[in-house]
């Protein structure tokens, strides 16, 4: 059940395009694009997804691909002709892709970039799971915030309480860094049987968790915005 007290993620991520006003914006996960309605018509866009079903008009660069071949085959600063200043990772809910997204962000931003992952409060261990058995599904995509906080004590790692399943922002971003990189079989071996139980939920407390607000994050909102 909803709560009417908890903003949804798109409500977070309209105010977060409010604040900081992205020149560049790139979204991984576009499905049907009303995510990526929220961006301003001045910020330049790309999203990415492998079945894009988007029915209205965008100026956004939209690639049907999977994130993997995109960064693999596509130059992200070219496509949007400017800085990148937020991402929002919303792909496939495996673990190991998200972390792969956020390596391949990391690596085409700069220390000011900001990046929200959504999925990362499960609400239980069931819709947690890798394997899809309920309406409701994240995945395990919330063991990527363990693994930052775990891997990369460098960034700044808050996961906002959102419904239904939370976002990660993290910021403090190093795109020279190749921490992720040169650990990534191992860090996804290190967390590849574990579950959402009270062990990791409150190993996520390390992390910060708070109220749906960016004003957590940020401070509060200037006048008018």
């Amino acid at each position: 059940m909803s709560d009417p007290n908890r903003p949804t993620y798109y409500e977070v991520l309209a105010q977060a395009h409010r604040r900081l006003r992205p020149t560049g914006y790139l979204e991984i996960g576009v499905h049907e694009g009303h995510s990526l309605q929220l961006a301003d018509s001045s910020t330049r866009c790309v999203g990415v997804d492998p079945e894009p079903n988007i029915g209205f008009d965008t100026t956004a660069t939209i690639v049907a691909t999977t994130s993997d071949a995109y960064f693999a085959e596509r130059d992200l600063s070219s496509d949007l002709g400017t800085t990148l200043d937020l991402a929002f990772i919303d792909g496939l809910h495996l673990f190991e892709q998200a972390l792969r997204d956020f390596i391949n962000v990391e690596a085409n931003a700069s220390p000011n970039t900001v990046v929200m992952i959504h999925d990362c409060l499960p609400i239980d261990s069931v819709t947690s799971a890798r394997e899809r058995t309920t309406v409701i599904w994240s995945g395990d995509v919330w063991k990527v915030v363990v693994a930052l906080a775990r891997h990369r004590g460098d960034l700044t790692i808050t996961t906002l309480d959102a419904q239904p399943t939370g976002l990660g922002v993290i910021r403090g971003l190093d795109p020279t860094s190749h921490v992720l990189s040169d650990r990534f079989d191992d860090i996804v071996a290190e967390l590849a049987e574990t579950d959402y139980d009270e062990e990791f939920r409150s190993e996520l407390s390390v992390t910060d968790v708070t109220p749906a607000t960016l004003s957590a994050v940020f401070g509060p909102l200037p006048a008018g915005a």
